[in-house]
């Protein structure tokens, strides 16, 4: 069966470098344009297109990089003439007329356990939220956000060592086998999908840099023993690092808050970022300033 690929972020990458080694070759990954990246501006290939250089089959597959998506990709869409789309994390919101293109419809990957945590950031959110448990969901996409028929679903625990980045790489790692085992049989699981429960819907929302401050005195509190407070702020460290990413700012001083952990129901920071320096491990916040 014929199939094109859509994201960009090291989410989607996990996932499309593990079909590949299984032999499940896209004919085409439509990703991100390419974009300047660091102090330096130097322009970066987005981490799906490097799977596909990395793993030495340019020739093989097709790399869209589309500005917009307009009816030009939908003719090079068209040509490939394929079974199903496969969408991991892809930033742009697809239209409906791209999406029921292929004969098999559009499968959604989408790190939660569907209706649960739709929208951007399900991932920053569970962690957030101390929710215990998460998962992934394969579903067939329409023209809402999250909102198809479900196809599959697998559970994944969250521990409380757990950032935004190990998450993000179990859920994919997740996501990528199950993706596969529901391939294998892709028609039955097309025909006993089921529709989402919208009693049951939450939704997520894109964080913006004033999401992840901490206030100061909020941290005072958490070296008095206050658990509930060390416990909130240790979640926003875990979830919100490395975007847009947890910062407090003492003496007029901005201090990125990076890594911590809980001790005793107090919160101790063990790493931290000083405006202008580079990345410190601490022992000791208060003498570290």
């Amino acid at each position: 069966m014929k199939f094109i690929f859509f994201g960009s972020p090291e989410f989607a990458a996990i996932i499309l470098e593990k079909l590949i080694k299984a032999s499940l070759l896209p004919q085409a990954v439509a990703c991100n344009p390419d974009k300047p990246v660091g102090r330096k501006k130097i322009i970066t290939p987005p981490p799906t297109k490097l799977v596909i250089r990395n793993q030495k089959i340019e020739n093989g597959i097709e790399i869209l990089q589309p500005e917009k998506l307009d009816n030009h990709l939908i003719t090079q869409l068209l040509n490939h003439k394929p079974d199903f789309f496969i969408v991991a994390a892809y930033s742009k919101i697809i239209p409906k007329e791209i999406l029921e293109i292929p004969h098999f419809g559009t499968i959604g990957i989408h790190p939660s356990l569907l209706p649960k945590h739709r929208g951007p950031t399900p991932i920053q959110t569970a962690i957030l939220n101390g929710d215990k448990e998460t998962g992934t969901t394969l579903f067939l996409m329409d023209e809402k956000i999250d909102h198809g028929l479900i196809l599959a679903t697998s559970h994944l625990p969250i521990t409380t060592n757990d950032n935004y980045e190990t998450l993000m790489r179990k859920l994919a790692e997740l996501s990528a086998n199950l993706l596969i085992e529901t391939l294998s049989n892709i028609k039955e699981k097309i025909k006993n999908a089921k529709p989402q429960n919208e009693s049951e819907a939450t939704y997520t929302k894109k964080f913006k840099t004033e999401d992840a401050f901490i206030n100061p005195e909020d941290l005072e509190k958490t070296q008095k023993g206050e658990g509930k407070t060390a416990a909130e702020i240790d979640r926003k460290i875990r979830a919100l690092n490395p975007e847009p990413g947890t910062f407090t700012v003492i003496k007029g001083k901005r201090i990125k808050l990076l890594e911590a952990k809980i001790k005793d129901n107090k919160l101790k920071l063990v790493k931290i970022q000083k405006e202008g320096k580079k990345p410190q491990i601490i022992n000791n916040f208060i003498e570290s300033l």
